[in-house]
């Protein structure tokens, strides 16, 4: 017989498998009024499931809209009730930027498969779980769609010794304020200027364009890549540089590229892009050290520079970055 799944899927007297699900660690919310001082902590004590996770909900709610933050007491609740698939296991909440970005984090087993996890039908619930939750695997899928449409971002990562972070915030990473103890060298850098190539295009978009002369029309049925005889006039705007044959052995390589200086981290990132199709804070982490949130910032710099792209929850280089590798 059907009945309604919402809020809990099960009734509190009905027998499960015998697995026990107990909420026995408190959980802690760290509220950042200050990012200069530390933060305000609020405990919340173990107690029975549902109402464990109803009083988180509702005191991360609270106090994130006391910041000034917009995030909705739902997106809030999907994401604390996947404490469960931590067995509740130090749960923790961080309230910053004004109370427009919550990370959530917990010690339990992790998600191995992060990309599953964002997918709409996947669930590792167990029955037991799905006595205090729906259980169809709908809560990080629903989140990050909210999140995208708002132009805000979900980030799900590893814990430090084991577990999960999910990060969400309503505000795009380029402006976001950091409160995390990074010290400054670790900031991003800040662009008080578009990027060099940005004047360019700007430039190039302000002339008329005349219809495509026969080599054009041939050059545009070249392969993508193939190399040029000779580099194209300086001075002169591209769509009336003449067009130079195909070199069909050569390796291609752009003409020119906008110059953009890289510090060492930023390297790193195009090192690892130049040999990887994609990449993460987890990826970097592993390769490189550091930390997620120092990759995190570099990243989202590049991306401010034009030279990666971010597709879900990957950076990809884009078509000027992969012309500086």
């Amino acid at each position: 017989m059907a009945r309604d799944f919402y809020p809990f899927v099960e009734k509190e007297g009905e027998e499960s498998g015998s697995e026990k699900i107990e909420a026995r660690h408190p959980a802690r919310i760290a509220v950042y009024d200050d990012a200069s001082a530390a933060p305000r902590v609020v405990v919340i004590e173990p107690g029975e499931v549902r109402s464990y996770l109803e009083e988180i909900t509702a005191t991360v709610s609270r106090l994130s809209k006391e910041q000034g933050g917009n995030i909705p007491f739902m997106v809030i609740r999907e994401i604390v009730e996947n404490f469960i698939h931590a067995y509740f296991q130090a749960p923790t909440i961080t309230i910053l930027d004004d109370g427009n970005t919550i990370r959530f984090s917990d010690q339990g087993p992790g998600i191995k498969e992060k990309s599953l996890a964002l997918e709409f039908g996947t669930s590792s619930a167990t029955e037991e779980m799905k006595r205090y939750i729906r259980g169809v695997g709908s809560g990080l899928p629903y989140v990050q769609q909210y999140m995208a449409d708002k132009g805000g971002s979900l980030e799900v990562e590893d814990n430090i010794a084991g577990g999960t972070v999910v990060t969400i915030s309503t505000r795009p990473k380029e402006g976001a304020r950091a409160v995390s103890g990074a010290s400054r060298e670790d900031a991003p850098p800040e662009v008080s200027q578009p990027p060099a190539y940005v004047g360019y295009f700007q430039q190039q978009w302000q002339q008329p364009f005349p219809p495509a002369s026969p080599q054009a029309q041939a050059y545009q049925q070249m392969p993508y890549g193939t190399p040029l005889q000779q580099p194209p006039a300086q001075g002169v705007p591209a769509w009336q540089a003449p067009i130079p044959a195909p070199v069909p052995s050569a390796t291609a390589t752009p003409a020119t590229a906008p110059h953009i200086d890289f510090d060492e981290r930023s390297s790193q990132v195009m090192d690892y892009l130049s040999t990887h199709e994609s990449t993460g804070p987890t990826e970097l982490v592993r390769t490189y050290g550091s930390s997620g949130a120092t990759w995190s910032r570099t990243l989202s710099s590049l991306a401010a520079q034009g030279v990666v792209t971010k597709i879900g929850q990957k950076y990809h280089l884009t078509g000027i970055g992969r012309a500086l590798v």
